[in-house]
């Protein structure tokens, strides 16, 4: 999201999904996903945040935490560049942490409709440690009534973790993957309240067992303050 900080500010979020969901790739079964974030905004473009998710079912185990580092630059009356830095942290099993990973990225933003990003991601879990890449593009356009049309497509290098049984020793390797993602939703917004509703797709991602399966649909409701 474009960041328009002129002086400090600290935001809070909580939002309630049906799936939780990283670049098409599920990373929870389809269970309801409680998540709280935090960002601090400050004077010059600079963003501070954190965020965390539990399944509903188990509340005493993370399943997602995030810690990210972002600065943005106007270049124009229209456009916005933004740079970041993010931790990302899956603990939910074996087969999530292959998702653990560094990344950083560089966004371009024409008024908050259009956005254009490229990632350099660094897996920091079990995967195997080489740099992989990722592209986004987003498009978000303001519709009556408080509603708004969103989209996306994006391609990413990744890493899966595959274990098979040869004779009687079980064993686990890395296997590296290039996919592609998108979504398409309607999202309804109302003061603090905001209601989503996405179309999930994916072209060559490969059905990994023991990896949970992405819902067709995802919802979200959250709340700001």
């Amino acid at each position: 999201m474009a960041i328009h900080a002129q002086s400090s500010s600290i935001n809070g979020t909580v939002a309630l999904s049906s799936q939780l969901v990283d670049r098409g790739q599920a990373v929870t079964p389809q269970t309801p996903i409680l998540q709280g974030a935090m960002s601090w905004s400050f004077a010059k473009g600079w963003l501070l945040g954190i965020s965390a998710g539990v399944e509903a079912r188990e509340p005493d185990r993370f399943a997602e935490t995030l810690a990210q580092a972002a600065k943005s630059w106007s270049l124009s009356p229209d456009w916005q560049i933004q740079a970041n830095l993010a931790y990302y942290d899956y603990p939910v099993s074996q087969h999530t942490q292959s998702f653990d990973r560094t990344e950083a990225g560089v966004s371009w933003i024409y008024r908050d409709v259009l956005t254009l990003g490229v990632s350099a991601i660094y897996p920091v879990g079990k995967a195997e440690h080489k740099l992989h890449g990722a592209a986004d593009i987003g498009f978000h356009w303001p519709l009556p009534h408080h509603f708004s049309l969103s989209a996306g497509l994006g391609i990413i290098q990744s890493n899966f973790v595959q274990y098979a049984y040869y004779g009687n020793e079980y064993y686990a390797y890395n296997r590296l993957e290039t996919y592609s993602y998108g979504h398409a939703g309607l999202l309804w917004n109302y003061g603090p309240w905001r209601v989503e509703m996405d179309r999930i797709a994916t072209s060559g991602l490969p059905h990994m067992q023991g990896y949970p399966d992405t819902a067709p649909w995802v919802a979200t409701v959250s709340w700001s303050f």
